[in-house]
């Protein structure tokens, strides 16, 4: 059981596993979100998921799209909408890394998770990434496979 231990400040809240499959992930960045309350508190909750999300620019910001956060139940009808474009608070300078490597590049704007940081702030782990072609997922597949026989087979012989 050599799981790595949950970091106690850090609450992850929605994962994108996915993306380490389908793109060759570069650069990460931390970035804040620009929430309504009823969305913090949904969060809260971890009913997220961010498998189908993208980070693109409009208006020399970066906005996050199509990421679900579903309504708080409690909010009755002061609700957000549940797929809305979120603003995504970055530095100038990663948002111009970000727009350059993406028009010149060819590059996406991956988001990889949503967690709550240790001051209790809802942040974005987002990365700069290529598209894998299925060649090269087969590939990292029999590597996968592979060490997972080799260390099987190094654990038995002791």
């Amino acid at each position: 059981m050599n799981a790595k231990a949950p970091n106690p400040r850090f609450k992850i809240v929605a994962d994108n596993r996915k993306a380490r499959h389908n793109y060759e992930i570069g650069e990460t960045f931390e970035a804040g979100v620009a929430l309504v309350g009823t969305e913090v508190k949904s969060l809260r909750q971890g009913k997220a998921t961010i498998g189908e999300a993208y980070a693109g620019e409009y208006g020399g910001e970066i906005f996050l799209y199509n990421s679900y956060i579903p309504e708080y139940l409690q909010a009755n009808r002061f609700n957000h909408e549940v797929r809305r474009p979120r603003k995504l608070l970055l530095h100038r300078n990663e948002i111009n890394k970000l727009t350059g490597a993406v028009t010149r590049e060819g590059m996406t704007v991956v988001p990889l998770k949503i967690y709550f940081d240790a001051r209790g702030r809802a942040k974005v782990e987002i990365a700069l990434a290529r598209g894998k072609k299925l060649h090269d997922k087969r590939q990292a597949e029999k590597e996968k496979s592979w060490n997972r026989d080799k260390a099987r087979i190094m654990r038995d012989r002791g």
